[in-house]
């Protein structure tokens, strides 16, 4: 009987480990998709996704011809002159920045030596701090484990070892999975 108790467990668990993924995947991408959506009210599904995605494409295509290239940096000029508004701003696109604009951050993944038998993944991103006269230091970025957060710490140079055999990206998957998911060989 015990036996019949473990095998019917066993597969719960194995189908909880397959479905909840899949499931929990779809959610999140159903919400995304209704909540950009639904920001412009078109009662036709998807077109709103649609609209607005032609629209950003549109705004990207002006601010790179060269007759409208001043116009943005006039309202940006304008942006930054405003208080609260200019934190808000530039840190907003400091860090959309990062990811898909030309000074993508996230691009070096480093293991740092916190101590002597703990160290810790991260990412560069800044090498240089002559700034704040600190030209031993880098800016290492550690995001967390299960959350879209981090923290940046001033790290000695010393302490600091790029990883070459490993694409950014699956690094960032590794520390987000919190040590979980493997790290492919590329070798």
């Amino acid at each position: 009987m015990a036996f019949t108790y473990r095998r019917v467990l066993t597969y719960f668990f194995r189908g909880l480990l397959f479905v909840v993924p899949i499931a929990l995947t779809i959610y999140v991408i159903t919400l995304v998709i209704q909540f950009l959506d639904g920001i412009l009210p078109i009662p036709i599904p998807g077109l709103g996704i649609l609209i607005m995605l032609a629209f950003v494409t549109f705004v990207g295509f002006l601010a790179s011809i060269f007759i409208t290239k001043p116009l943005f940096d006039l309202f940006e000029r304008w942006v930054f002159k405003i208080p609260f508004i200019n934190i808000l701003y530039t840190s907003i696109k400091d860090l959309m920045s990062a990811f898909v604009g030309d000074k993508k951050k996230f691009n070096t993944p480093v293991i740092v030596k916190l101590s002597k038998d703990v160290s810790r993944l991260g990412f560069i991103t800044q090498d240089n701090l002559n700034v704040l006269e600190e030209e031993n230091l880098v800016a290492i970025y550690f995001p967390h484990s299960y959350n879209f957060s981090g923290n940046l710490f001033l790290v000695p140079r010393e302490n600091v070892r790029i990883l070459k055999n490993v694409r950014s990206t699956d690094v960032m998957k590794f520390i987000v999975s919190g040590g979980v998911s493997h790290l492919p060989n590329y070798e």
